[in-house]
């Protein structure tokens, strides 16, 4: 029970045998070319780059975890008071299709045998920023890249754009 609570609340990135959703994440998304969606969060998350990975962590000055990082990110981009688990995050706002995401939307993957083990914001071009590993620091990944694109689970928008 103590080993799921862990992969409840933190954001944990060890490797799965096989993907449990495929799903394709090809070229830009359509929505992405005409609207700018709740960018204010995309740049928030960007300017975050490089704040060290900290598991419970939910500030710059005492680092992130994935889950912190968007709960922060939320906050003070758009006064947003989400909850702090992936889990409990993963039911808010309104899940959208893969080409209709925007910057802003938050990204979740399974990392972990479990649908919402990690999530970021998604940021434009197929990418996004999250805060993915002990001994790491928040950055900017591809999710075309052969390890998220296969992990994607759900895109939500937090609020209508």
């Amino acid at each position: 029970m103590g080993i799921l609570l862990l992969g409840l609340t933190g954001c944990i990135t060890a490797p799965v045998e096989r993907a449990t959703v495929s799903r394709a994440v090809i070229g830009e998304s359509r929505a992405e070319k005409n609207q700018t969606g709740l960018s204010d969060l995309a740049i928030q998350a960007i300017g975050l780059v490089g704040v060290p990975y900290k598991w419970g962590g939910n500030t710059p000055a005492g680092g992130f975890d994935c889950s912190g990082l968007v709960v922060y990110v939320a906050y003070r981009a758009k006064g947003l008071k989400l909850p702090r688990t992936v889990v409990e995050m993963s039911r808010f706002g309104r899940e959208m299709e893969v080409d209709q995401r925007l910057p802003g939307d938050l990204i979740f993957f399974n990392t972990t045998g479990h649908p919402f083990s990690h999530v970021g914001i998604y940021v434009g071009k197929n990418r996004f920023v999250h805060a993915p590993t002990e001994g790491g620091t928040v950055r900017i990944e591809s999710l075309l890249s052969s390890y998220w694109a296969p992990r994607l689970t759900t895109i939500r928008r937090l609020v209508k754009s």
